[in-house]
């Protein structure tokens, strides 16, 4: 099957905004852990960095990952044809 240029665009944007993500995801999770003793002279709001990102900040972020991944998707979803969804 041979592809359309709007095809190709599609995927190398989505492909795109994937590798964004998961480059952020992977500091937030693995980053972050691994120079903790570094980081730990840092503070936000009273609390040591890597404590506060392995409490509360990691996952406020990964939320905000999922709710961009999901709004971009159905912005670049529409503006292709593809919207599979009835809402808006």
């Amino acid at each position: 099957m041979q592809l359309s240029q709007r095809h190709v665009e599609y995927w190398s944007k989505n492909l795109v905004i994937t590798a964004i993500l998961m480059v952020i995801w992977f500091v937030v999770t693995f980053v972050i852990g691994y120079y903790a003793i570094e980081l730990s002279e840092i503070t936000f709001m009273g609390w040591p960095i890597p404590f506060y990102m392995g409490a509360q900040g990691s996952l406020v972020i990964y939320v905000l990952i999922i709710w961009f991944y999901a709004t971009y998707m159905n912005k670049l979803d529409k503006s292709y044809g593809v919207h599979e969804g009835d809402d808006e």
